[in-house]
């Protein structure tokens, strides 16, 4: 059943190869692999990529062969055993190179398509037309051949041909399930996904830093902000405050009346025989007056009478003046507690 289900592979594995070996990426991706093993040291390259030295070997195989461990063993086989014919064909073959070029097998074998192991190869491309090689063996003449090299002991890398003239055909007729896994094919991916694998930890890396720089950044500017909003608070609470304490000063003063109105409402309680010396109105609405009077002891019920001044009283005693004749007083007295303490 795997025999069956690789020979069923096999077409679709060569015209992969096949395109893959004649695309631009393949070009692109060698040229990418030989800087890459420029910049590696020689010893890391010598033992990731060690170089390999490919042998040739006709068939029939010589008596004896001398195999050397890592060399790359290519039989190739003679121009008489195979068929190799040039073909023109449109650059939209390209696509399908395998199918198409199966199609085209029986206009130069007699043998049907499923007897015969073929490939095909680009040789030059025009701007509407491709040159392409094939070369066909039969299948019972190649699995012998392949299987007197197994038994040899020899393990090939690839089967080639030549021409009427010897040259070689640069074709690889060896079916692909029986291609030899070698061991620099074998490190190479595995290099190549530690490679790939670092990449992407250091992008992970750079991107976690560059989302960690940005998040410190926005902290800061919320921090700045954040600042800016309690400073602002602030200076509307001091601003309030201070609107508040003016309004209430602004209130105290429109409550409490004006010297010239406690005066004339002195002059008015205390009479002609009496002159103030002295007058003072603290901000907490207290009246200390101090002067002369005729009868000093009858201020006291006089200043009942004053409409801006209660709690009336003496504070000392009340001494005569020799040089006025009258008495000299000192009193005390209080606004009145709704203009004081007004709102």
């Amino acid at each position: 059943m795997k025999q069956s289900l690789l020979q069923q592979l096999a077409p679709l594995q060569a015209r992969v190869r096949s395109q893959w070996r004649d695309s631009p990426a393949q070009h692109l991706w060698q040229a990418w692999l030989d800087e890459l093993q420029a910049m590696l040291p020689a010893s890391v390259r010598a033992r990731l990529m060690p170089q390999v030295r490919e042998r040739l070997i006709d068939w029939p195989l010589p008596e004896h062969i001398a195999h050397e461990t890592g060399e790359r063993l290519i039989l190739m086989l003679p121009a008489g055993m195979v068929l190799a014919q040039p073909l023109q064909l449109p650059l939209a073959a390209l696509r399908d190179l395998h199918s198409v070029v199966g199609f085209e097998l029986d206009k130069y074998t007699p043998y049907p398509r499923e007897q015969m192991h073929y490939v095909a190869r680009v040789t030059s491309k025009g701007k509407t037309l491709a040159q392409v090689l094939l070369v066909a063996v039969l299948r019972e003449r190649l699995q012998p051949i392949i299987d007197s090299c197994k038994d040899r002991g020899l393990s090939l890398y690839a089967v080639d041909a030549r021409n009427a003239k010897g040259e070689r055909l640069n074709v690889d007729l060896l079916p692909a399930e029986l291609k030899p896994a070698t061991a620099g094919s074998a490190r190479l991916p595995r290099f190549l996904a530690v490679v790939c694998g670092a990449l992407l930890l250091t992008c992970m890396v750079l991107w976690l830093d560059a989302r960690t720089v940005q998040v410190e950044a926005m902290q800061q500017h919320v921090d700045e902000q954040r600042s800016q909003v309690q400073a602002v608070q602030n200076l509307r609470r001091e601003l309030i405050n201070t609107q508040g304490a003016a309004r209430y000063l602004a209130q105290q003063k429109a409550a409490q009346p004006t010297t010239s109105s406690v005066l004339a409402d002195l002059t008015g309680c205390l009479g002609a025989d009496t002159w103030v010396e002295q007058l003072e109105i603290s901000d907490g609405g207290s009246v200390s007056i101090t002067g002369q009077s005729a009868k000093a002891s009858a201020l006291i019920s006089r200043m009942k009478d004053c409409r801006t001044l209660t709690d009336a009283q003496f504070q000392g005693i009340i001494q005569p003046d020799a040089q006025t004749g009258k008495e000299r007083f000192s009193l005390r007295a209080q606004l009145p507690k709704e203009a004081a303490d007004a709102p």
